[in-house]
């Protein structure tokens, strides 16, 4: 969402050295790539069984398919199927990627731009757990001393998991990011500048309230037009509420962004959020 995204605010090769058929419609009509399903098979690096499945379950159909039987994919083919495989890479399950692929509202530049940001987090941590495999053996030839929460410290993968989720948010997959795109949009400058204004203004009167505590009256009547606040952007839920509140102490950006204003405000937002949930009802 805009809101979250700002607090205040494999590659198939589709034209190069490709061994495609032409194939000609009407006269009239521009010349069109198509692929037999074995190319496209040999082009991507994957088995014809695993087209012929991609089509089964629907989440790939070949443009055509003749009465014999053949499928013959297109260059939109082609660029659906990169995003597939994309998601494979990132170990997304075929359910979740018919889901995604599948939305109005999916964005496919966007998709890309968080992709390569996924696949550089996968490779940096594959990276640091080659560095871990060649200090391990140094350790085990006592060669070096190495502490041992160092053997471990690699294998967390939450880095990948917490932007992918957002990944998912950008991608179009929820109501809730429809809402928020075409609200942001509609908003005129002056408009998006009061938003910032007041969420500004917000803030600091939060700040002030702290010494009351975050179940005060004076604090849950301000976290009410926080929460409303966010109808300005997409229309929310109290557990959509409560997922924002815990983003606030465990995304270190959030975090950052509340500190700002004062020590301790991100985990006193999640405290007055969750209390604010608790005692309201959808």
């Amino acid at each position: 969402f805009k809101a979250l995204q700002d607090p205040t605010l494999l590659t198939l090769t589709l034209r190069d050295s490709l061994s495609f058929a032409m194939v000609k419609s009407k006269p009239q009509e521009r010349n069109i790539m198509s692929y037999t399903i074995q190319k496209l098979a040999t082009l991507a690096g994957i088995t014809v069984r695993t087209l012929h499945h991609y089509d089964e379950i629907g989440l790939l159909k070949p443009a055509r398919t003749k009465q014999n039987g053949y499928r013959t994919y297109e260059e939109k083919d082609l660029l659906k199927l990169q995003q597939i495989l994309f998601f494979r890479e990132l170990d997304f399950p075929l359910e979740e990627i018919a889901k995604i692929l599948s939305s109005p509202t999916f964005d496919m530049k966007a998709a890309l731009h968080d992709q390569r940001a996924l696949i550089q987090i996968k490779k940096d941590r594959l990276s640091a757990l080659i560095g871990t495999i060649d200090e391990t053996i140094k350790k085990i030839n006592k060669e070096i001393t190495m502490d041992d929460k160092k053997l471990y410290d690699t294998f967390s993968d939450e880095d990948a998991k917490k932007y992918a989720e957002e990944a998912r948010e950008r991608w179009g997959h929820t109501k809730a990011y429809k809402q928020s795109q075409e609200r942001y949009g509609k908003l005129t400058p002056i408009e998006k500048t009061k938003i910032k204004e007041d969420a500004d203004k917000l803030m600091k009167a939060i700040v002030a309230s702290m010494k009351e505590g975050p179940t005060s009256k004076t604090t849950q009547d301000l976290i009410a037009k926080h929460y409303n606040a966010l109808r300005s952007f997409y229309e929310p839920s109290l557990k959509m509420y409560q997922g924002l509140a815990e983003m606030y102490i465990n995304d270190e950006r959030f975090s950052a962004y509340y500190e700002k204003y004062a020590k301790g405000l991100a985990q006193y937002m999640h405290d007055a959020m969750m209390y604010y949930v608790s005692t309201e009802t959808e």
